[in-house]
This record gives structure tokens, C-alpha cells and sequence, in this order.
């Protein structure tokens, strides 16, 4: 017999399947094993992907496999199909989806937690106590202490009574050594948490689990109780057997949604996101796999669990970029959701607020289903938005980036001892540092990027590589010490809140404060416990949280989003603003939101005010419509990345030759083309250009095939290629 092996080495030149001879020692070996196998001079690890009869490479070429890795496959046959589909239709490496499906903590063998358990043998202990002598004082004292509890942790024993004396109870069989696994990620205990559904999340329950044949879009506002119906539905779904998978967008909303599935339906609940230490990943990698666990909560990358028997697959606040992997290996979590929906003829629930335009195009045309929950489970209202202008408020004499209103606001809840939240979506203390004189702003040493001040650190930091420089005190071109402050970030905010109200409580959510994977549980635990208190955060904000107290919400600056390079700016902004004005009024209060802008008649904001998604849909819809832009077509996005610039430029012109021949061959299906270097033109010392092509959506399985075809051509090992489909960013 012949096995297919994919080589777990990261290159392009041997990112293909490998036949090798199956030993009889190795007869039993299946699709999914991790195995050792002779490649040139080396003895490498490989995976199991086909076993077949026969191979056409000759006998004097064919070499065995060595041995296998571990005493299982470690790679589901449906992961495998995937693993293909993603190489087809993404342009990514084999090894790319295997590394996906298997994680570095089950590669790198982490081993399982053993803890050592502590009995007494009664007989022996009571035959021992006759025998003992007035020396052994503590011998006594363990045994009368393990007559209270069943059990005792070998390490608290010893603590206790000492190595000594629990070993030798242990050599004479007094006491009884027993060793089990324990999970290293503690999650909370089930508890009764049901609540009674109203008539539209009954509904929707229903139209969930009848939606088997296409994905269905559950449309509800912030407030409507969309998480009480993904777990009555996962409770129906356990009742038949089945499995269920749910995504949050980011890491910081894993802990808040574990804590409430966790309540519900205790040990059931596995967790997957990159922020567990290797030890966590490795036992809750396992616990799904061997069926431990019944449902997986986790950020995009728990798409790729191993998990069997699915019954659904529920993607919350399916609108959110942190969807789209945009580092390698570069996928689209809902395309990677819909192969594993079909595989297991499941439900797929793209829910959300302000579903993607995109999205819910794909419902209204009946692609997806739709079910729509428009009113909050309580009857509260949704926040009143007053949209401030803040080039009026500067006439005014106003140069603070908080408007009166919005101070005045802040005070009310003060004085009320409620919560408000703020959100500016630039962390930091200011965007950049400029010398008056003659204009200079410092960049990082390998990226081409403005370095941001932190404060609170007293750094120049890099957000794309991370690298940490000293602030600057003089100018180094021209010696001037007039250093000028750039756009304010978070940490800038807080600190002229804390001016402000220096006997309030004001808190920091971004990616600078939490720093560890428990700070963002205990700053949200802070917060809630702190009356009248204020949080002040980026996107982290946004979503997904549910304070009673916080009867008020300040977006800081709503244009950042606004005018950034995409053509999904509009909708990124109305979709934040909705998004965290949902944040206020949750309770009996009435919530209120200041949102501040210095275009206030700008559309967006008009039908945000109203909470009018469909109007803005309507909008928008009409606008990529008219200019060609997805849903009515299709952009693609190649980046092409090395160290050597030369080899990166010349690689982009011939890769455009080529492309240009599209224009004639597929006429007015084919939008736009053009080659330029990325707006961050350097990333760790790594040059970076790119192609972008829009065509019409009736060509792309065709231009896809032909574009992947040409960069197998310009393949080199010094340059990088990555492919990305409608991407939401080209920086």
C-alpha cells in the first residue's frame, strides 16, 4: 500500500503530495496520521492525506514511511477535503490548511497535565497506627487528616506533612498513588440560566434549525437577544446528537461568551483562540477531538476544530473584519463556514446587527435565508444619537476633542453614579510626533510607518512590527525642540478625563492594557463594579457587552473609519456607530449617545441617527451597484512581498504584463487593473507592491484559475505571493 504525504515543510517548490511505501509494521495506518518520513538527507514529519494501491514512481526511487508520530490521525477526513478546496480557491499551500487544522501545541507534542492523587488504605492505615512509633509524628497526622477527604493533591500533602512522610506512607501501601489528566483551562459551572423567549426568538429558533439548504441571516438589533437563541438552538441541536460551533469576532469577546455558554452548559463547553497558553490549547484541542467537548466557542481560527457531527455553525456579529485572516495563510472564515455547513448538511447563522452589505444582498436575492428580530427583548428603546459638529464647536472656541455636550453628558452620569463608555478607535496617546519646523515625523527603522506615542510607556511604537523607540526631545533633522502631537489616541482621552473627574473611575480597553489573557475579563470586571465609572476603548467597545449601568456613550471621533482607503468605509463606520451606541440603555434607563463629527450632514451618520440599516443598505446597495464594486463584482488583491526591492519590482511588472492581456480577452467584464506599491510599503524589512483587479463576478472562477496558473510561474523562494479576495483593507 501507498501513502500520500504532504511534508510539513513551509515552501512552495514542495507544497504537493508524496507517495511512500507502507511498512507492514505499519498496516494499520490511516488518512489523518502525522508520520516521520525520509526526505532527501533528512528525516522530516509529514501527514497522511490518501492511502491508494499502487504509485507510479519507481521502485528504486519509493521510500517507506519511518514511523508514526502519534497514536492517532490527527487530521479529519473533512478537514483534509478543506485543506484541498482552500489550495483551489485561495491560492494558499497545502501545508498552509494542515497547519490550520493541527495546531503548533499538538505538533510540537505538548504533553497532557498530570496530577497526582492521594487515597488511604484503611486496613493498612489502621494496622500502621498500631505499629508506629512516638518518632513519627506526622505519619499520624496525614492519615487522620486523609480520614476527612476522600482524595488529597500529592503536592498539598507533602506541603502539609512533607515529602518524606507521604512517600514512605506511600513505600509501605498506607497510602495509594493514583495519576490522572487534568484540563488546564478552568471554565465556569453550569448554572440555571434559562430565560423564557419571546415570540421572535421563538421564531427564529424555529427557522434556524428548518434552514439546512442555505445559510440563514439572523437580523436583529443590539438588544433583540440573538445569543439566548443560539443557545436554545445548540440545545436542540445537543438533544439530537449533534455538535454545534460558535465564532465571536475577536479574543477579548471569547471570555465574555464562554462565561455565559459555560453557564448553561458547563464541561460541554470547549474554548479555541490564540490566546490560551500552548498547555490550554493542547487539552481543549483534545477534548474536542476525542468528543470530550460538545461545543466549540472560539475567534476565527476554532473554524478549523476537530470537531464531528456538526449541527451548527453560528458566526455572531458575522459583519466584523477580524473575519478575514489578512496575514498568511489569508482565508474568509464564512467561506471556510460554508464548505463545513455542507459537509454536514447543517445550519450556518451569520448573525449581526448590521449584517455586511455583501451578506445581506445574499438574502434579499433569496442566496441566504433571512429572519429578522427589530425590537429589544425588554421593549426598551434604542439610545437617542445627537450628532455633534465639531468644526461649529471649534468656532465656538471649543479646540478639546470633547464637545460640550459631550462633557455635560459625561457629568450627568456622573452625578447620576451611572457608566459611560467612550470610543475613539485609535489607541495610543497621539498617531504620530511632528517637528514643527521642518515637518519631520519619525518612522519605523523596517516599516513604512509613522511611529505612534505612548504615553503611559514614554515610547515611539511600531503597530505593525512592534519595534519601541525613545520619544523624541529634538528634532534630528533640524535640532528644534518644537515637537508637535499628532491625532489623539485612548490614552490621551483618558488622561483629560481623569483632569476632569479625577474622583471617577476611567478605564482603558485596547490592545496596550491588555496585555495579559485575564486583563480583559478583569478590566471589564472592574469597570462593572464601579459606580459612576468611565470606559474608554477602541473597537474592543464596541460589541458584544451588556452593562445595565451604562446609560451613556461617546463616539470621540466617528470619521477615522470613515475616510479610510476602502471601499467599505461607509459601511465600517455606520456598522461601528450602530454597534456601540447598542452599548447604552440596555436596562430600565434610557440610553443616550453624542457621536462627533466634522462632516454632520454626511449620510452615514443621518440614517445612523435613525438606526435605519435598511435605508443605508438601500444607499449603498445603489452606490456598488452603479460603480461595479462587490457584491455586483469581484476584487482581487495580490501582494507581492520580499526583502530584495529589485526582485519585488520586477516580479509586479511581469506579473502585470501578463495580467494586461486579460483586458482584451474578457472585454467589459473586466473593471480595473493596476499595479502600485502598498500604501505601507515596507513591513518588517520585507518591500511590499500590489496588483489590484476588479472584474465582473460571471469570470471569476475562470480569471482566478489563470491568475493562480501565472504565479506558479513567477514562484521564487525570496518572494512572497498572497492572493486576497475582496479585501477590506489594501494597506
Amino acid at each position: 500500500m501507498i501513502a500520500e504525504v504532504i511534508v510539513d515543510v513551509m515552501s512552495s517548490e514542495v507544497d504537493r503530495v508524496f507517495d511512500y511505501d507502507i511498512p507492514s509494521s505499519l498496516c494499520d495506518l490511516k488518512v489523518g496520521y502525522r508520520v516521520l518520513v525520509p526526505f532527501g538527507n533528512r528525516k522530516i514529519e509529514g501527514y497522511v492525506v490518501g492511502i491508494k494501491d499502487s504509485t507510479d514512481c519507481p521502485k528504486d526511487k519509493l521510500k517507506s514511511v519511518i514511523s508514526t508520530l502519534d497514536d492517532f490521525p490527527v487530521i479529519l477526513e473533512e478537514l483534509i477535503s478543506l485543506m484541498h478546496y482552500m489550495k483551489s480557491s485561495l491560492y494558499l499551500r497545502l501545508i498552509d490548511g494542515i497547519r490550520l487544522a493541527v495546531p503548533n501545541q499538538i505538533r510540537s507534542n505538548v504533553k497532557d497535565k498530570i496530577e497526582r492523587i492521594i487515597t488511604l488504605d484503611e486496613t493498612k492505615a489502621e494496622d500502621f497506627l498500631k505499629t508506629v512509633s512516638k518518632r513519627q509524628k506526622n505519619a499520624p497526622l496525614a492519615i487522620r487528616y486523609l480520614n476527612d477527604f476522600p482524595e488529597v493533591n500529592y503536592t498539598k500533602l507533602a506541603s502539609l506533612f512533607g515529602n518524606q512522610t507521604i512517600n514512605k506512607l506511600i513505600d509501605v501501601g498506607v497510602l495509594v498513588e493514583k495519576k490522572r489528566k487534568i484540563n488546564r483551562l478552568k471554565l465556569g459551572e453550569k448554572s440555571n440560566t434559562r430565560k423564557e423567549l419571546t415570540s421572535l426568538q421563538l421564531n427564529a429558533v424555529d427557522k434556524i434549525l428548518q434552514s439546512k439548504e442555505r445559510p440563514i441571516v439572523l437580523f436583529g438589533v443590539t438588544g433583540s437577544g440573538k445569543t439566548e437563541v443560539y443557545m436554545n438552538v445548540i440545545e436542540k441541536c445537543l438533544l439530537d446528537g449533534k455538535t454545534a460551533l460558535m465564532l465571536v469576532p475577536e479574543i477579548s469577546l471569547t471570555p465574555q461568551m464562554v462565561k455565559v455558554f459555560s453557564s448553561r452548559f458547563g464541561a460541554d463547553v470547549a474554548v479555541l483562540h490564540s490566546a490560551l497558553s500552548a498547555g490550554e490549547k493542547h487539552d481543549e484541542w483534545l477534548r474536542i477531538y476525542n468528543g470530550e467537548a460538545k461545543i466549540v466557542v472560539g475567534a476565527r481560527s476554532a473554524i478549523f476544530a476537530p470537531i464531528n457531527n456538526l449541527g451548527v455553525i453560528i458566526i455572531d456579529e458575522e459583519h466584523d473584519g477580524s473575519y478575514i485572516s489578512d496575514s498568511n495563510p489569508r482565508y474568509f472564515t464564512h467561506e471556510i463556514a460554508e464548505f463545513r455547513a455542507r459537509y454536514h448538511n447543517c445550519p450556518l447563522v451569520l448573525g449581526s446587527a448590521t449584517p455586511s452589505i455583501e451578506t445581506f444582498y445574499k438574502a434579499k436575492t433569496g442566496v441566504y435565508n433571512l429572519v429578522e428580530m427589530p425590537v429589544r427583548v425588554n421593549k426598551q428603546p434604542m439610545p437617542n444619537i445627537e450628532i455633534i459638529d465639531m468644526c461649529r464647536e471649534f468656532k465656538l472656541g471649543n479646540t478639546s476633542m470633547l464637545s460640550a455636550t459631550m462633557l455635560e453628558k459625561l457629568q450627568e452620569v456622573v452625578d447620576n453614579k451611572k457608566q459611560a463608555i467612550l470610543f475613539i478607535n485609535r489607541r495610543g496617546f497621539s498617531s504620530y510626533l511632528m517637528c514643527r519646523e521642518c515637518s519631520y515625523i519619525p518612522k519605523c527603522t523596517e516599516c513604512d510607518a509613522n511611529l505612534v506615542f505612548h504615553k503611559t510607556d514614554n515610547v515611539l511604537k511600531c503597530h505593525y512590527c512592534g519595534k519601541k523607540f525613545k520619544p523624541l526631545t529634538k528634532c534630528p533633522e533640524c535640532g528644534s525642540d518644537s515637537i508637535k502631537l499628532g491625532a489623539i489616541g485612548t490614552q490621551q482621552i483618558v488622561e483629560q478625563l481623569e483632569n476632569r473627574f479625577p474622583d471617577v473611575d476611567i478605564f482603558r480597553l485596547d490592545n496596550d492594557s491588555v496585555t495579559s489573557k485575564d486583563a480583559y475579563s478583569r478590566i471589564l470586571g472592574q469597570f462593572a463594579e464601579s459606580k459612576p465609572s468611565i470606559l474608554v476603548g477602541t473597537q474592543m467597545v464596541t460589541k458584544g457587552h451588556d452593562f445595565p449601568s451604562v446609560t451613556f456613550v461617546g463616539v470621540v471621533d466617528a470619521d477615522i473609519s470613515l475616510f479610510n482607503y476602502s471601499y467599505k468605509a461607509s459601511e465600517t463606520t455606520f456598522q461601528l456607530m450602530t454597534q456601540v451606541s447598542g452599548r447604552a440603555g440596555r436596562s430600565e434607563d434610557t440610553g443616550y449617545v453624542v457621536l462627533q463629527t466634522y462632516v454632520p450632514k454626511n449620510p452615514v451618520y443621518l440614517t445612523c441617527a435613525n438606526y435605519d440599516y435598511l435605508k443605508f443598505y438601500d444607499k449603498e446597495i445603489n452606490l456598488r451597484e452603479t460603480t461595479k464594486f462587490p457584491p455586483f463584482a469581484r476584487i482581487v488583491r495580490v501582494l507581492l512581498t520580499s526583502e530584495d526591492d529589485n526582485l519585488a519590482k520586477d516580479s509586479t511588472h511581469k506579473l502585470i504584463v501578463k495580467l494586461k492581456e486579460f483586458r482584451i480577452k474578457y472585454g467589459k467584464d473586466f473593471f480595473f487593473l493596476e499595479a502600485m506599491k502598498s500604501p505601507v510599503s515596507k513591513i518588517k524589512n520585507k518591500h511590499r507592491y500590489q496588483i489590484i483587479l476588479r472584474f465582473s463576478n460571471e469570470i471569476v472562477d475562470s480569471v482566478l484559475k489563470e491568475i493562480y496558473d501565472i504565479l506558479d510561474e513567477i514562484k521564487n523562494n525570496k518572494l512572497s505571493v498572497f492572493v486576497e479576495n475582496n479585501p477590506t483593507s489594501l494597506s
